[in-house]
């Protein structure tokens, strides 16, 4: 058992570059699916979603390093002061943030291949298609991805919200786990 009160700095680090590029990726996604017109913006909203799938699909890379190093570094403890029911729902919480970082990638990806495009990463290569272009299937991953979107957006709030209950009401040490470390 972990009997640090921190994560590791690697789980720190690998925590922020994902939070910043699971942001950017959700804030660039959201601007050009709510603001943006093939219409009216025609190849700027191409380069704008192309921005969007270049810094997404490096979270799956990112995100298996992150899982194994959680599995071979476990987290520290939640707070003693925290109830059994708060817990679970910590813990619930964190498994569905993990799920969504598995499944907006993912129903991004078999978006984009469904529709013919590719899954390009930082503009070096381009993930193997999993599909072809599938109308179908574009039927099915399209809204789907949209609503993970909304929903990863409330569960990311959530998460930021519980962090700050913590530091600033509870006064406990479950923000500064994931900010500093052992003296």
């Amino acid at each position: 058992m972990n009997k640090s009160l921190y994560y590791t700095r690697t789980a720190q680090w690998l925590h922020w570059i994902m939070a910043v590029i699971f942001i950017a990726a959700w804030l660039i996604g959201f601007y050009s699916g709510n603001f943006l017109s093939y219409e009216v913006d025609g190849s700027f909203k191409g380069d704008v979603i192309s921005l969007h799938k270049n810094i997404a699909t490096t979270i799956i890379f990112l995100l298996v390093v992150r899982i194994f190093w959680r599995y071979t570094h476990p987290a520290p403890s939640l707070p003693e002061s925290m109830s059994p029911r708060m817990k679970t729902l910590a813990h619930a919480g964190h498994l569905a943030l993990y799920f969504m970082l598995i499944a907006l990638p993912l129903t991004g990806c078999l978006y984009s291949w469904s529709l013919g495009y590719p899954a390009p990463v930082l503009y070096l290569f381009n993930l193997p298609p999993l599909i072809a272009e599938n109308s179908a299937v574009t039927a099915i991953v399209k809204p789907l991805h949209i609503w993970l979107s909304w929903a990863v957006g409330v569960l990311l709030v959530g998460h930021i919200a519980a962090a700050f209950k913590h530091h600033f009401i509870d006064k406990d040490h479950v923000l500064k786990s994931m900010t500093q470390q052992d003296k």
